[in-house]
């Protein structure tokens, strides 16, 4: 019996221990959680579908800590639409936009930084290229973008406000981006002159 008693007691210390084991980035999801769903609430945001707001939070962040450095947010935003499905439809598509957008223009910057500090000129054919690379970007991550929750509100006028939260998983991102590196060179010649060394940019997750 005493064997017993000191085992729990062993385990009750342990609880502490355990707790305060927790990292700096779980510390921060944490605090991101109570004050995002303190927001929320505040501002009138009602989860879009069976969940709670609180659960939807949690087990967004908990994916984003599992993750870690390879989970990357994305948002994508509808402001006004009658109805809620195709709200939801273009929040989908705008956090999609903002992915290719991104992805486009810090490569871009990266590139036009390179290259003019090397003394070649970055033309017309050049901007072609980098919004080829952009709407692929937009083709190959769609695949890669699942839903991790959608939140919503009802304006003044009865329309409604959308917001999809998504997690990407930069692994299946980088293969994506790639993808859309190799179909843009296909039709740029002065982006293959230079194929290695923007192939190294897309690599390194330079494009984030």
């Amino acid at each position: 019996m005493k064997k017993l008693v000191y085992a729990f007691l062993s385990l009750a210390l342990l609880v502490p221990s355990v707790a305060s084991a927790k990292t700096p980035l779980q510390k921060a999801r944490e605090k991101a959680h109570k004050e995002k769903l303190k927001e929320y609430k505040k501002e009138g945001w009602k989860p879009l579908g069976t969940k709670t707001m609180e659960l939807s939070l949690l087990e967004h962040y908990n994916k984003l800590d599992q993750l870690g450095e390879n989970g990357h947010e994305v948002e994508g935003i509808s402001t006004q639409t009658k109805s809620i499905n195709t709200g939801k439809q273009m929040a989908i598509n705008n956090a999609v936009v903002t992915y290719g957008q991104e992805a486009g223009s810090t490569l871009q910057g990266r590139v036009v930084s390179d290259m003019s500090a090397n003394g070649v000129s970055t033309d017309a054919e050049f901007e072609n290229f980098f919004a080829a690379y952009e709407r692929l970007v937009e083709k190959e991550i769609r695949g890669e973008m699942q839903p991790s929750f959608t939140i919503m509100k009802e304006n003044p006028d009865g329309s409604y406000q959308i917001r999809t939260f998504f997690i990407v998983e930069e692994n299946a991102a980088q293969k994506a981006r790639l993808r859309a590196l190799e179909e843009a060179m296909k039709n740029s010649q002065v982006a293959a002159e230079h194929a290695d060394q923007i192939s190294n940019f897309v690599r390194q997750g330079l494009d984030e």
